[in-house]
């Protein structure tokens, strides 16, 4: 490659020279980084600029290394259970330094190979922050205070999204934790509020109470998670309660006072009645923004909607020619397996194909301990859209690697046309689910019948084996008239 470095700061007629590139994007997530790799593997000169994290926020800040953490704290949960396995219980505690310690140690390896994989494709990553100066062109700030100008034939815009700090009174003054300070503690917190029942509040309120934090969940719903169906909503509350996670719903939060990291409290309004709750850590987890600020959008000719997120089409083009949105920023679901997806529907649509948004099957996984993992329909969306459907269901008793495990809490059930052999949807709440749902989800994409699984040869014993019990059970049928009828009742 040439000497960019020195190229770019040489100036012409008093004007910072501008650098022409096939592909320029703004933000270094999963799906940039997949398309800087790609479109300079096939020989395009492209340019990722990121103010931050090489590969984004997943290896950095998110998937993988709350992944770390969760895992650390499932071997917490061993130890606490080891006379179940013929071990003698012993005391111990945690040392978050070393937990930090492990998970900063996985980063940092994910960091060199991400290096490594853009000398290798020739694709030019430029730490700093970047905006929009004009038409496909951008405007990099780098550490050393120089900047960069930079124009793309295409450019792609995946700057993601940050987490919601609420405008409640005295909130912001109490300094609280996002999921990224979250990871980085190294003491383990006397006594943990969350607030948020989604899956980052969750999976981390599980872990830090393993690790031997007292912790409460606050949400404004009456069931944690609850867009899921009755049956998850029931289990996940049980396992909160014999984790002894303290979970106050139906409360809306009126103030907070004091500070996280030493004593905070924060006052909530449920039943009519105001309640205090008192902690040591306050752990934000109540949505995510999109981050179109201060970008430049508006010199480029994007729009963004009236939730901040920008406007695109099922091809990902945004309303300026030859700029594209992926991933969260584009209002994308908040996976990076959906961002990895959003590259090769922008990747058709740069380079003559057909590929587009609509119709994805799209799977999910709560890391919580068991997960939960569903993919297509479940039963609240199959009534409220009036599809009648056959329910088959099955304890994780009877998946017989789950017994071995000792790990038979949860289900497996499966949502399978009812005048056809096309499976609907599944859903998981048990060891191993987000493996177990990936068989499932192949069998969906090909259009497989639901006997395709009930009658593989499938290795035992497995835990994707679970799905020939599961398929085989005798299924319960679902109208579409009891169906219709029961989504307007819930309604």
């Amino acid at each position: 490659m040439n000497d960019i470095a020195t190229f770019s700061s040489a100036q012409l007629n008093g004007a910072e020279l501008l650098e022409n590139y096939d592909l320029v994007i703004l933000g270094g997530g999963t799906g940039s980084t997949i398309a800087a790799w790609t479109f300079a593997g096939q020989g395009q000169r492209v340019a990722v600029i990121e103010r931050k994290y090489i590969g984004g926020s997943c290896p950095n800040i998110a998937c993988l290394p709350s992944k770390n953490i969760i895992h650390s704290a499932k071997v917490a949960s061993y130890l606490r259970r080891s006379e179940e396995f013929g071990i003698p219980n012993r005391e111990f505690a945690v040392d978050m330094s070393a937990v930090r310690e492990r998970k900063r140690k996985m980063v940092s390896n994910w960091n060199q190979a991400y290096r490594d994989n853009y000398k290798k494709s020739g694709a030019e990553f430029i730490l700093g922050s970047g905006r929009f100066i004009g038409p496909k062109t951008l405007e990099a700030s780098l550490p050393d205070g120089t900047t960069r100008q930079l124009r793309g034939t295409n450019v792609i815009i995946n700057t993601g999204s940050r987490a919601v700090v609420d405008r409640i009174p005295g909130l912001v003054e109490a300094q609280p934790l996002t999921h990224i300070a979250a990871l980085e503690l190294d003491e383990v917190p006397e006594h943990l509020l969350v607030m948020g029942g989604g899956y980052i509040g969750l999976e981390l309120a599980e872990a830090m109470r393993r690790f031997g934090s007292k912790v409460s969940v606050i949400d404004r719903n009456d069931r944690l998670l609850h867009r899921e169906d009755d049956d998850v909503t029931e289990a996940l509350g049980s396992l909160f309660e014999d984790e002894g996670i303290d979970t106050v719903l139906n409360a809306r939060i009126k103030r907070v006072s004091g500070k996280s990291d030493d004593s905070v409290t924060v006052v909530v309004e449920q039943g009519g009645k105001e309640k205090s709750l008192h902690g040591t850590h306050l752990l934000v987890a109540a949505g995510r923004i999109p981050n179109t600020e201060n970008i430049g959008l508006e010199s480029a000719g994007v729009e963004v909607t009236s939730r901040g997120f920008i406007k695109v089409n099922e091809r990902l083009e945004t309303t300026a020619p030859g700029v594209w949105a992926i991933g969260e920023v584009a209002g994308s679901p908040q996976f990076t397996h959906v961002s990895a997806d959003d590259f090769r529907v922008v990747h058709d649509s740069i380079t003559g194909g057909k590929r587009v948004t609509t119709g994805r099957v799209i799977p999910f996984c709560i890391f919580t301990d068991p997960e939960l993992a569903r993919v297509g329909l479940n039963e609240k969306e199959a009534k409220a859209q009036g599809v009648a459907y056959r329910l088959f269901k099955v304890p994780m008793e009877a998946v017989m690697r789950a017994t071995t495990l000792s790990e038979t809490r949860g289900f497996l059930k499966a949502l399978v046309q009812i005048d056809g052999d096309r499976i609907l949807g599944f859903t998981g709440f048990g060891v191993g689910a987000g493996e177990i749902l990936s068989s499932v989800q192949i069998a969906m994409t090909a259009g497989l019948p639901y006997t395709a699984l009930s009658d593989a040869i499938l290795t035992h014993p497995t835990l994707v084996e679970g799905l020939i019990p599961l398929f085989s059970s005798a299924a319960s049928a679902h109208t579409a008239t009891e169906a219709a009828l029961t989504g307007a009742s819930a309604a």
